[in-house]
């Protein structure tokens, strides 16, 4: 049962077959059998989540009204405040930190009925493709403990694939849930950003990048979590929009899906396993009654989203993590320290990448006037292994920050992104696909990528633990 998705628990345990206490306890034995392999859960509160299910059970033999998540586990994301339950960030800065209150995305898993189990790990303050950090150490990834499942959020995407973990909540500034996803061979979701409220998760900056996403083993789970998850909480500025307004048109009699699909020119060096799983992906989803061709995007071959994602990060995040660590940098691991090093983004250079993140939009935005929706890569390649240096792609020596380049655009422009397995590489990692559409049409990703996960023959695969 650690392998059941969450609405089959929650229905399981509404209609009496499974209580929440047993819910619980499966996945705190399973936390303590595979665990000591993966360092993904670094807070575990099984006393608390216990208490928390014989309390769900009450409410069920009472007949009270039960949420759609009722006794149902979950993970979140150490960036996320849980109220007395450590939140320290992946730092030595803030080791023994325990809020006050909940961050808004947990306090609405708490509402629908879910139990918090456990914090995932993650890199410190979120900020690497790589899970590891001086105060909880490093997570392996659960198909090959030698890979990575990638950061920030690589604790909650190892945690979900390894079946620790049913559900979770994840946050994303670049590729921090879809990367771990693709990584782990998990489902995530990006929504538009502002649809989930990033109250309570840290840091904040810069905010207009930050997403707040579900991370589950299947598509139905992400769908029911964002509808729990998203909406304004009186708190996020950027939280706006009501659930009910969805730009999706959905497929409608004698109006398919247009879909375009790229791996190349506009994301660098892929790796050929890679483009193969979007192609096949391309050709499932025109076997399904989509319209589906490549496409290019000018505005993607014209602007590096990854140079300018750089050069508007460096002066917003030096300066606010400076003040944060001022006088205890030898704590720090690497990578910040490292920020910290950086060179300051000159202004000019700052409004031009500004500049060119507005232009990058208005592409897509004339991109989504033929297309409903956008079949890309993830990452350029499989999970990589630990704290590799260098990564050859197709004959080509890149940088490990190129693992963000399919994913930071959507960051940039705030534009819903899902990923989704449906492929497997050579050694036996799997290989996800990106689906983007346009602002505010979350259901055309989630309808497609249902598509997807009908057809796809990895879909019940699971790792070797």
């Amino acid at each position: 049962m650690h392998y059941a998705d969450a609405t089959e628990l929650a229905a399981l345990i509404r209609s009496k077959q499974l209580s929440p206490v047993e819910v619980v306890k499966i996945h705190l034995d399973r936390i303590e059998a595979v665990n000591p392999q993966l360092n993904a859960m670094v807070v575990v509160v099984a006393e608390q989540a216990l208490q928390a299910a014989k309390s769900a059970e009450t409410a069920i033999i009472r007949g009270n009204d039960l949420g759609p998540l009722h006794g149902v586990p979950f993970t979140a994301k150490d960036a996320l405040d849980t109220a007395g339950v450590l939140t320290q960030r992946g730092s030595l800065i803030f080791k023994g930190r325990t809020p006050d209150a909940d961050a808004t995305s947990v306090a609405r898993f708490k509402k629908a009925g879910a139990i918090l189990i456990s914090k995932t790990n993650l890199p410190e303050f979120s900020y690497a493709t790589e899970t590891d950090n001086r105060l909880t150490g490093r997570t392996n990834n659960p198909w090959n403990l030698d890979r990575t499942p990638g950061g920030s959020s690589g604790g909650e995407a190892a945690a979900i694939a390894a079946g620790m973990s049913p559900i979770g909540i994840g946050s994303d500034v670049a590729i921090s849930v879809r990367g771990p996803a693709a990584h782990t061979g998990i489902v995530a979701l990006k929504a538009t950003h502002g649809r989930i409220p990033t109250t309570g998760h840290w840091p904040q900056v810069p905010r207009r990048y930050w997403h707040v996403g579900p991370m589950a083993r299947s598509v139905r789970d992400i769908a029911l979590t964002y509808s729990i998850l998203a909406g304004p909480d009186g708190t996020d500025g950027y939280a706006t929009s009501p659930l009910s307004l969805d730009a999706g048109l959905g497929p409608q009699p004698g109006r398919p899906l247009r879909v375009g699909w790229l791996v190349r020119p506009g994301f660098g060096p892929i790796s050929a396993d890679v483009a193969a799983t979007v192609e096949a992906a391309a050709r499932a989803l025109a076997g399904l009654g989509c319209i589906v061709e490549p496409v290019r995007v000018p505005a993607l071959e014209e602007i590096n989203g990854l140079e300018i994602y750089s050069r508007l990060h460096v002066l917003e995040t030096k300066p606010y993590f400076a003040r944060c660590t001022n006088g205890r940098e030898p704590e720090l691991f690497k990578i910040i320290a490292g920020i910290l090093r950086m060179p300051d983004t000159a202004a000019s250079d700052y409004v031009a990448a500004e500049q060119a993140t507005e232009r990058l939009k208005d592409g897509f935005a004339d991109y989504f006037r033929k297309y409903d929706a956008f079949l890309c890569p993830v990452t350029p390649i499989s999970a990589p292994p630990h704290h590799a240096s260098e990564y050859v792609i197709d004959g080509e020596r890149v940088t490990p920050r190129h693992i963000l380049r399919a994913t930071v655009p959507f960051n940039l422009t705030g534009m819903p992104a899902l990923s989704i397995r449906f492929g497997t590489s050579g050694d036996g990692l799997p290989i996800a696909v990106q689906l983007v559409s346009r602002w505010f049409a979350e259901s055309t990703v989630l309808h497609l990528a249902s598509l997807l996960e009908s057809v796809s023959e990895v879909r019940d695969l699971h790792p070797p633990l």
